[in-house]
């Protein structure tokens, strides 16, 4: 038998194996949400956002190992509260920005404290953050299945809100968007499907899930929907894609996912951009017959 046939009959035998399939459809399910998500951090533009996220997702890992509670879930309460909590200090994206720093320092600074004080192993608490993609449980599954339903549901509810909240925040609120509201409820997802994909590719490399398909899909899409839609494909792709090569070459999912991803930005990087007004202009459009 040849090394690839050798390669493919083991990958098969991998493939039927309890935890590699529920890895699998954890994919499946973050590639229909979590690129969503990236979206919005695009558009909004608030790419610190994620490292935020990771932070205060260490700071709730800290607080599961010191109390015995399941880290992973502290992990996703102390992000969702993150994102509720920083939404009033965002009224304009330079306040945004500077939020999103203090919560960084902030979150590393208690992380640190609550390890060392408590006498925790730091090392159980900063593996979290590389992932673990094969241990995916019950619980993480669920999660991702909530976000797989509500995010593109509630893109799809207030689609023209959305649209018109990522082309200008000002013209939203005067064009009587509840900007508050809506910015809130994106932040707490954004902080959600960070914490939620943690156990897919570790927080460092959250990206892969989230940004980089939606830094594809503007290439491509002409419209916030478009856009939306080339996202979700191109997540299911690198998943899919990432991970049967991970499998296959017996490498971690985690680096071969983010290498995946970005060779396909890159690819996509050779095509004709669009023009970037032209996929928020029907957002804003057809915002009258919305009201």
């Amino acid at each position: 038998m040849t090394p690839v046939n050798l390669a493919t009959a083991d990958l098969g035998a991998l493939l039927q194996l309890l935890p590699v399939q529920r890895a699998g459809l954890a994919l499946l399910l973050a590639a229909i949400g979590l690129p969503v998500i990236g979206v919005v951090i695009v558009g909004l533009d608030i790419m610190p956002v994620r490292f935020a996220m990771m932070h205060v997702a260490l700071l709730g890992i800290a607080i599961g190992l010191l109390t015995g509670l399941d880290p992973m879930l502290c992990a996703l309460v102390a992000c969702a509260l993150a994102g509720a909590g920083v939404a009033p200090l965002a009224r304009t994206p330079d306040g945004l920005s500077g939020a999103m720093g203090l919560l960084m320092s902030l979150a590393i600074a208690a992380a640190l404290l609550v390890l060392a004080v408590s006498g925790v192993n730091a090392s159980g608490a900063f593996a979290l953050l590389w992932g673990s993609i094969l241990s995916v449980g019950t619980p993480d599954l669920l999660v991702l299945g909530v976000l797989a339903a509500v995010v593109p549901g509630l893109f799809w509810w207030r689609r023209h809100d959305i649209g018109l909240l990522l082309y200008d925040r000002e013209l939203a609120q005067c064009s009587g968007v509840p900007v508050r509201v809506l910015t809130a409820a994106l932040l707490v997802l954004v902080a959600i499907a960070v914490a939620g994909a943690i156990k897919l590719t570790g927080a460092l490399l959250v990206d892969a899930l989230t940004l980089l398909p939606a830094l594809a899909a503007r290439r491509l899409g002409g419209s916030l929907r478009s856009i939306t839609l080339w996202a979700v494909g191109i997540g299911v792709t690198v998943n899919a894609t990432g991970f049967l090569l991970a499998l296959w070459l017996d490498w971690p999912p985690g680096p071969v996912l983010v290498l995946t991803a970005g060779a396909l930005v890159l690819a996509v990087h050779f095509v004709p951009e669009r023009r970037i007004s032209s996929w928020r202009a029907p957002a804003s459009a057809s915002l009258p017959s919305s009201h």
